[in-house]
């Protein structure tokens, strides 16, 4: 007899071993097509890159029942009771309606209690927020929708650009016509980041890349810069890759060294006797100058200026005002001596005439190095085939945005190998690596081709 017990099945959508959400890229990605994960409930979390409220029109309000059509004669609604001296007076006399209308308690009536409803603040009317969301597994967002009157939650909270949002739900097909095949019906919300508005750089804009060197904590939340990273993720796993499945060794290499393989490169020098050498400035050439705070000279010409325009309104002593304006013409020189040495100061660096490299911390100079040649030379002799894949650095002083200072380079070398062979690796391992991230980041690099054209 076949067991009765449901077929545990293995689901795209199992949560990440460390969290209990699931990738974004398990469901925008799913080989199986996402119109099959239709129904499933799954938790996410991600940060909003772009939102939209939409209001839900407010239910009419009931309808009240019309009148009585004889107002003067409210008895008669109650059945055939018997008419008396009270609403005989009330049908008859004017003057007598209006007081028992007042005393019998007349906000009853429709009108006055629409009337009263309407001063009682209402709570505002519900929304649906349609928030599109990123965690950083894909490129792609996923369309996430909560309704206020489901799930209450107030705008402020997570329309703003960045706010962190983790959400259970059910996946849907999509409300409206767009670009998303597949959205998040939000049931309960577990966790809300916010983030203050008017102080979060980023938007829905694209922001210029210089821009981006201001903000370096949010400037991966960019999509430039994501896929960059993600390019370059490709690129590094790529290039091991490719020397591990020919037997290169993969060996570290030192980043401070005493070497120059290259022998004329300009290079960063590492010490730690910034803070101990003798410093050298350049003479200001008046001595009065030296030593002398800025700050106390602008006070003074303001004193001294004072001192003038008092003794020029008195008109009473002469001589005391030209003294006065003879000391604040000499303390104006000095104000302009004094600028004129801190704009022409050069910037304080440390001579190597002056420094004593035994006192260092290596008791010897020691530079960033610009290859890692000498020792893979080493290693080879001893291991065979080997590789280094590290940061070098380089201190040319190049204006030029194609420059870096700091770059991380793949170097080779092998034992017993003739020059032919090292130019038909180098061929084949700038091949493998371009195809291989054209194949893993072709969305990413045809978004870039007609995004930056002109780079």
């Amino acid at each position: 007899m076949e067991s009765q017990e449901p077929q545990v099945k293995n689901s795209p959508l199992m949560p990440w071993m460390y969290t209990n959400r699931v990738a974004l890229k398990t469901i925008l990605e799913s080989g199986d097509g996402e119109t099959g994960l239709i129904g499933t409930t799954v938790v996410v979390g991600g940060w909003v890159k772009s939102s939209k409220e939409v209001k839900k029109e407010p239910l009419p309000p009931p309808q009240s029942p019309p009148p009585a059509a004889a107002d003067a004669f409210p008895a008669a609604s109650h059945g055939t009771k018997d008419v008396n001296c009270v609403e005989i007076l009330q049908s008859r006399i004017p003057f007598f309606r209006t007081i028992i209308r007042v005393l019998g308690g007349s906000a009853s009536s429709p009108a006055a209690r629409q009337k009263l409803e309407s001063l009682i603040p209402k709570p505002p009317p519900p929304s649906i927020f349609f928030l599109d969301i990123n965690d950083g597994s894909c490129v792609s967002s996923l369309r996430v929708v909560i309704d206020s009157a489901i799930v209450p939650v107030s705008a402020g909270q997570i329309l703003p650009t960045g706010t962190c949002i983790l959400a259970q739900g059910v996946l849907r097909n999509p409300s409206a016509l767009g670009k998303q095949t597949i959205e998040l019906t939000v049931e309960k919300i577990l966790h809300v980041g916010t983030v203050e508005q008017d102080k979060y750089p980023l938007s829905r804009k694209r922001l210029p890349l210089d821009s981006l060197r201001d903000y370096p904590h949010i400037r991966p939340r960019t999509t430039t810069v994501a896929s960059v990273a993600r390019i370059r993720n490709t690129l590094d796993f790529a290039s091991h890759t490719f020397f591990q499945n020919r037997g290169f060794l993969h060996v570290q290499v030192p980043i401070m060294t005493t070497t120059d393989p290259e022998g004329f490169s300009e290079k960063f020098q590492v010490t730690t006797l910034l803070g101990e050498t003798s410093k050298k400035e350049s003479p200001v050439g008046v001595s009065d100058a030296d030593g002398v705070n800025p700050e106390t000279v602008k006070a003074a010409i303001q004193e001294k200026s004072s001192l003038v325009e008092q003794l020029k309104r008195s008109d009473s002593n002469r001589e005391a005002l030209a003294a006065a304006v003879q000391d604040l013409k000499k303390t104006n020189e000095l104000a302009q001596q004094i600028e004129t040495r801190e704009k022409s100061k050069p910037i304080t660096a440390v001579k190597p005439d002056l420094v004593s490299f035994n006192a260092d911390f290596f008791g010897r100079q020691i530079y960033l190095t610009v290859s890692g040649r000498l020792h893979l030379e080493s290693y080879a002799c001893a291991l065979g085939h080997v590789y280094s894949f590290g940061p070098r650095f380089r201190a040319d002083k190049t204006v030029s945005a194609k420059h870096v200072a700091e770059m991380w380079t793949v170097e080779a070398e092998m034992a017993f190998a003739q020059l032919e062979v090292s130019l038909c690796i180098i061929k084949v391992q700038a091949s493998y690596v371009i195809s291989w991230s054209c194949q893993i980041n072709i969305s990413i690099l045809l978004s870039f081709s007609s995004s930056y054209k002109s780079l």
